[in-house]
């Protein structure tokens, strides 16, 4: 079985971070293994609290994992402390990981600014050079590539200064800007529109946690990357047509709308 690994904070109420990560990936087909950056006590109505691991604890979680089972694949989630930040730059170069998806979690589709600039500095000095794909969405592309995207010709303009700054695939995620789902995958000087219609869920919470893990997934099976883009795109858009409902807010997706068997039978079903 092929394995993948998650570092990434946690979140209590399931929606998103390794939680949904964990979801994803074994939905897909590959053995979950996770390094936690940070707990938070949060649910469908917002973060309550926040408690980072320390550098060291995160190196040791690194560490048992490269050093029992070696990852398929690597997802890097938030982060918020440039500490925490250098320790996973260091361990994914001292073990060598491959197929590393990176979520450059800094900036909400709001615009509201996610972590500090001490952090976001160290992010692209250490750790984005090391993705084989990284997945901004459209207010994190404008960060990066110091571009204001009105359109698909900017998502271009940004996707590919973004991929010659960091010599990686980027995976511009055009869906809140756009009138459809549509992204761009910019890859070797060429570029791919995946277009998606847009499915009428206001339940999206993890959205962008579930598509890089679903990459990652997919790349640990030994998809290329525009299968593994596509692939990921496909069971994102089956999730949020499940259309589960939890929550007293923008809630999570059935990350498990595909697992149909004897075991996930409720008693009234049988």
């Amino acid at each position: 079985m092929k394995t993948a690994l998650t570092i990434a904070g946690s979140d209590s109420s399931g929606g998103a971070g390794i939680q949904a990560d964990i979801k994803t990936m074994m939905a897909n087909g590959v053995y979950a293994m996770s390094a936690i950056t940070a707990l938070t006590a949060q649910n469908t109505t917002g973060v309550a609290a926040i408690q980072n691991a320390t550098p060291e604890f995160l190196a040791q979680e690194i560490d048992c994992i490269f050093t029992d089972i070696e990852p398929d694949a690597v997802k890097v989630g938030m982060v918020s402390e440039k500490e925490l930040i250098k320790v996973i730059s260091d361990k994914l170069k001292q073990y060598k990981a491959k197929n590393i998806v990176i979520d450059p979690v800094m900036v909400a589709t709001s615009g509201a600014r996610l972590i500090n600039e001490d952090a976001v500095d160290t992010l692209k000095k250490e750790l984005f050079h090391l993705a084989t794909i990284l997945t901004p969405n459209i207010p994190e592309a404008e960060e990066l590539a110091q571009i204001k995207i009105n359109n698909s010709k900017d998502m271009i303009k940004a996707a590919e200064k973004i991929a010659k700054t960091y010599n990686c695939a980027v995976l511009c995620k055009g869906g809140h800007n756009q009138n459809d789902a549509s992204d761009l995958l910019y890859k070797d000087n060429e570029f791919k529109w995946f277009h998606g219609k847009r499915i009428d869920n206001p339940n999206t919470h993890g959205t962008g946690c579930t598509l890089s893990s679903a990459i990652a997934s997919n790349l640990a099976k030994g998809y290329d990357l525009e299968e593994s883009v596509f692939r990921a795109k496909e069971y994102i858009s089956g999730a949020l047509a499940a259309m589960l409902d939890l929550g007293k807010e923008s809630g999570p997706m059935n990350h498990g709308f595909a697992i149909q068997n004897e075991f996930t039978l409720a008693k009234e079903d049988n």
